[in-house]
């Protein structure tokens, strides 16, 4: 029997983070996750979401939408890992098309089924104090599995970040030679702390690793999802 995943959403737009801030993408947003993060205000419940083969995904991207003018396609959500059995199947199904992966990087062993169907991973380091969870030695053991594809991370900070998440996180980046994308939390289309903050932080990030730039999620300021 054909495997079966339900899909929150799909749509076209502008991707708002990171190094590939600026292409056009094609983004289907899985349903489910298995964390559950304080800050998180992505909608990837259940409700509304459409049920999809690997074959009828495939049908409908190629139907809906020209190719050619996709820079990627973004595997997002929720957590998309949730349904590594599922893109196992549907990646081989298109071709010339780059997979991005947008991951909340906890979840080592999905990854390691689909290391060669993946182009680039977009992995979130969650913050404890942003998160209220602790997830850094997750983020350790998938980071480590990730050599061979492009790898950047993601880390989602506000006023509450602590020097020794700064160390933590400058260091793991080091560790794996990955470049580390800074967010300030947005409200809105607002940033949640002020340009004086953002600098501080980001220079103690620089002390550690050099690695490292400073982008606010521009799909806020375009007001774009």
């Amino acid at each position: 029997m054909a495997t079966e995943v339900k899909i929150k959403e799909i749509f076209e737009s502008i991707q708002g983070e990171g190094p590939f801030v600026g292409v056009n993408q094609l983004f289907l947003r899985f349903c489910g996750c298995n964390l559950n993060c304080n800050y998180c205000d992505t909608d990837f419940g259940m409700n509304g979401a459409k049920s999809y083969t690997a074959e009828s995904l495939v049908r409908k991207i190629v139907k809906e939408y020209d190719l050619k003018k996709i820079h990627s396609i973004s595997l997002t959500g929720g957590e998309p890992l949730l349904n590594a059995d599922f893109i196992n199947e549907f990646v081989p199904l298109l071709t010339k098309t780059k997979i991005y992966l947008e991951t909340n990087a906890t979840m080592t062993k999905e990854l390691s089924k689909l290391k060669d169907k993946i182009d680039i991973i977009s992995a979130d380091i969650k913050l404890p104090s942003s998160t209220g969870k602790d997830t850094f030695k997750l983020h350790n053991e998938f980071l480590s599995n990730c050599k061979g594809i492009y790898t950047f991370a993601k880390i989602v900070f506000d006023k509450n970040i602590t020097d020794s998440e700064i160390h933590t996180c400058a260091n793991l980046g080091k560790k794996y030679g990955i470049e580390l994308i800074l967010q300030p939390k947005m409200n809105g289309n607002i940033m949640s702390v002020d340009n004086d903050f953002c600098q501080k932080v980001f220079k103690n990030f620089l002390e550690i690793n050099p690695d490292t730039r400073l982008i606010p999620q521009v799909h806020k300021f375009l007001n774009v999802k």
